[in-house]
């Protein structure tokens, strides 16, 4: 009843990265390794970690030894993050007032259903347990997740939060595979996200976007966390991608140059 059968795991499996950041308990490593294995999951990457597995954290893995074997370290999220088409993060915090700006959450449900037909790797990023993701780390983020739970006592054990996030991503995708949907499926083209290089010129954009922007410097991340979040919410393709990072640029320039010539920004402002 327990064993690990030998069959491939989904393709749809393949495209979902777990990522963990600094976690603090072994047991936990290996407990979140098996709640990966039960979805078909096995992309393990965790920052801030040697990769040396405790006898603890083997025997909460059980019969999902591939995850760790197959687990990549590193010494930073931005390379976790390198070779992503879209990063998620997750937070148990919902915070009111001017803070949801920044903090537009989406449950694992909605970012299953809008990424279901999309070509190319995703991850998704939990923090420590106890503290969760830094905003600072959050900010690196393309889009946020929260899982829906009772206000009174909200956040969920690590592995079973990667658990519905790997639940909600799999029985989607195989209902999908099933019946008439599996022959739609079949002869239609999946679209493809936009590719990692894309997405680090297109981020590199919007930060040179905010930082010529006429407004207190606090305010700066807050645009360029703002845009980001807009422009992925949309899931554009590649060649989406092109268009948006020629609009951004053009802008950057145009305000660079008013920037440098404030005269001609009052006046346009004073006309518009």
């Amino acid at each position: 009843m327990g064993n690990l059968q030998k069959i491939p795991s989904p393709e749809f499996s393949a495209k979902l990265s777990i990522i963990l950041v600094e976690p603090k308990f072994d047991g936990n490593i290996g407990a979140v390794a098996r709640s990966m294995l039960n979805f078909g999951v096995q992309d393990l990457r965790i920052v801030g970690h040697d990769g040396n597995w405790s006898s603890e954290t083997r025997n909460r893995a059980k019969n999902a030894q591939i995850v760790l074997d197959n687990c990549t370290t590193y010494n930073s999220l931005d390379e976790a993050v390198s070779d992503l088409s879209i990063v998620i993060g997750t937070s148990g915090k919902r915070e009111l007032g001017s803070k949801t700006t920044l903090r537009h959450f989406i449950s694992p449900s909605e970012l299953t259903h809008k990424l279901i037909d999309i070509d190319g790797q995703l991850g998704v990023i939990f923090g420590p347990e106890g503290f969760g993701l830094l905003n600072e780390q959050l900010s690196k983020c393309d889009l946020l997740m929260t899982i829906p739970s009772w206000e009174g006592y909200p956040i969920l054990n690590l592995s079973h939060a990667v658990s519905i996030v790997c639940y909600n991503w799999y029985t989607t995708n195989l209902l999908a595979l099933t019946d008439s949907e599996k022959d739609k499926l079949m002869i239609k083209d999946s679209e493809r996200l936009l590719s990692p290089e894309l997405r680090k010129i297109l981020k590199e954009s919007i930060a040179n976007l905010s930082n010529n922007m006429p407004t207190k410097e606090h305010r700066r991340q807050g645009i360029e966390e703002v845009l980001t979040r807009v422009i992925f919410r949309g899931l554009p393709l590649d060649d989406e991608i092109h268009r948006i990072i020629g609009v951004v640029n053009d802008s950057q320039l145009a305000l660079k140059y008013m920037s440098e010539n404030p005269e001609i920004w009052d006046e346009y402002r004073s006309e518009n």
